[in-house]
């Protein structure tokens, strides 16, 4: 059964810079890419994942970034988020959570290494806890 997730860029990142294959961020885009998390994105989160993937200090190959923003397009959930009117610590943030409200009525998650930048909500976990609940829907 899939699961529906709003990955916030730090959780990209994070996976793509780890050496370690059991690393719980790198273990979360595997699980997109077989399909096992079917992301949810907007305009606006899709734009912030192609600028920092392209910066030149993470190093990524930019047609490896380019293949997997394509994937998450082709294969995600696109919405139109409404505005919630939450202030958040890093307002950069916000549409992250205004995604992941949109598309609660799916049942989504939001995956993020930065817990304390979001309100206390079961909804938002790391991905060591997103592995957790992807294991017991099994």
């Amino acid at each position: 059964m899939s699961v529906y997730a709003v990955l916030d860029t730090n959780v990209l990142v994070s996976a793509l810079l780890s050496s370690k294959v059991d690393a719980a961020t790198v273990q979360v885009l595997e699980r997109t890419l077989d399909g096992d998390l079917i992301p949810v994105f907007s305009d606006a989160i899709l734009e912030e994942y192609e600028d920092v993937l392209h910066r030149s200090k993470f190093g990524f190959d930019h047609d490896a970034v380019r293949v997997l923003l394509g994937f998450i397009e082709s294969r995600g959930l696109r919405v139109d988020p409404s505005p919630t009117g939450m202030l958040l610590p890093d307002m950069k943030d916000l549409p992250f959570y205004e995604v992941v409200m949109e598309a609660r009525e799916d049942d989504a998650y939001l995956v993020t290494g930065n817990l304390k930048h979001f309100p206390s909500a079961p909804f938002i976990v790391t991905a060591r806890q997103m592995l957790d609940i992807l294991e017991a829907r099994q």
